[in-house]
């Protein structure tokens, strides 16, 4: 007969884990490295990554603004100059869609004519065009402004 042999464990008892596959750490030589996380670097990478994001937002909040802002100018001057061309000396109905000629007179007064600056012929009576005009649904003026003077 054989004799049994008899297995002697030379660890400890104590010092073996009941479940080593839940251990916070590694519990073998050839475990994976578990080292502990700097508090510090998470908060600061999580901190970089909000302001980053929440700067591109607030970029894309202040284009907007900027947009709007210049929006809300072009209406203002579009309102400031069918004020004037409103002021001014017509001898006709506008009709909403049709383009006009927008002219200042040599005295300083303004006129809205149906006749362009190139249709007057020989002797051009104003001192410039200012613009031509396009009558808008809103009763508002599109305007598009002649840097040209046609005086003679």
């Amino acid at each position: 007969m054989e004799e049994a042999k008899v297995v002697v464990n030379p660890i400890s008892p104590d010092k073996v884990a009941a479940s080593p596959g839940l251990l916070e750490y590694a519990h073998t030589a050839g475990g994976a490295v578990i080292r502990p996380e700097d508090k510090g670097k998470i908060t600061g990478r999580a901190v970089a990554a909000m302001r980053e994001q929440t700067d591109m937002q607030l970029s894309q909040l202040y284009k907007q603004m900027q947009l709007l802002a210049e929006q809300a100018t072009a209406i203002r001057h579009r309102v400031e100059i069918s004020e004037r061309i409103y002021a001014a000396q017509m001898s006709f109905e506008p009709v909403v869609g049709h383009t006009y000629h927008f002219y200042q007179r040599k005295n300083g007064t303004d006129l809205l004519s149906m006749v362009g600056p190139t249709e007057w012929g020989r002797t051009f009576p104003f001192e410039c065009c200012l613009a031509t005009v396009r009558m808008m649904a809103d009763h508002t003026w599109d305007v598009q402004y002649h840097d040209v003077s046609y005086s003679e």
